[in-house]
């Protein structure tokens, strides 16, 4: 995970990037890291926690799958054949498709929170991460960029042992609150993301992985607060 920490968080540590794609199992032990310090400023109910735990995630993680999110979703927006909405999200230029995504993702999470118990945000992320796992585990790549690159050595192996890794975090906490199983509506959104992003691009690239990672994060908060106020 040393190798791969560096790639997926703004932590200034040093890594092999070459050696990165060997640890792709460990992207829901990533979640523990990314996950600390927001949790610790929900934990300690300090004013405006919600609003400063979502800084504090993105300060940690940056702003690189906001970005692929806001350039998914212009891509999916577009209207025409494959090669036009792919041509669309590789633009450089945000749409209004774009900013939409990302304003909405960020508000959800913003507000899904108040209503969640500390951990939420820890759940979520893993869940995030998971999904990402997920959509590298597809093995279909669009064009020859990051996504392509992690997926080319993934195996079953990897797999196996990242989804091993993902149940050994995620089910204690579930044995302690049932409601937090919840959480897995995160993986649901993902996995449309994933389905969709095949359908219209006939691939993943790295703006999808970003938009899985994004909306599984966004579609957990959003999940277990509509559980949590309902039970």
């Amino acid at each position: 995970m040393r190798n791969l920490t560096p790639f997926l968080t703004r932590i200034p540590i040093k890594g092999d990037f070459e050696k990165a794609r060997e640890e792709v199992w460990a992207f829901p032990l990533v979640a523990v890291i990314t996950s600390l310090l927001p949790t610790l400023i929900l934990y300690l109910k300090l004013p405006m926690g919600n609003l400063l735990a979502v800084l504090a995630l993105y300060f940690t993680i940056g702003l690189l799958h906001l970005d692929g999110l806001a350039d998914w979703a212009d891509g999916i927006m577009v209207k025409g054949d494959r090669e036009r909405k792919i041509k669309a999200m590789k633009d450089l230029n945000t749409g209004i498709a774009g900013l939409f995504a990302v304003v909405m993702v960020l508000l959800l999470q913003v507000y899904s929170l108040p209503l969640l118990p500390f951990y939420a945000l820890f759940l979520a992320e893993l869940n995030s991460k998971f999904a990402m796992l997920l959509a590298l585990a597809t093995k279909r790549p669009l064009g020859q960029g990051l996504g392509a690159y992690f997926m080319e050595i993934l195996d079953r192996k990897q797999l196996i042992l990242g989804t091993v890794l993902y149940l050994a975090l995620l089910l204690p906490l579930a044995w302690f609150e049932p409601l937090s199983i919840s959480s897995l509506a995160g993986l649901l959104a993902g996995a449309y993301v994933i389905s969709l992003s095949l359908r219209e691009f006939g691939g993943l690239n790295g703006d999808c992985i970003g938009a899985v990672a994004e909306i599984t994060r966004a579609g957990a908060l959003l999940g277990m607060a509509v559980v949590y106020q309902l039970i």
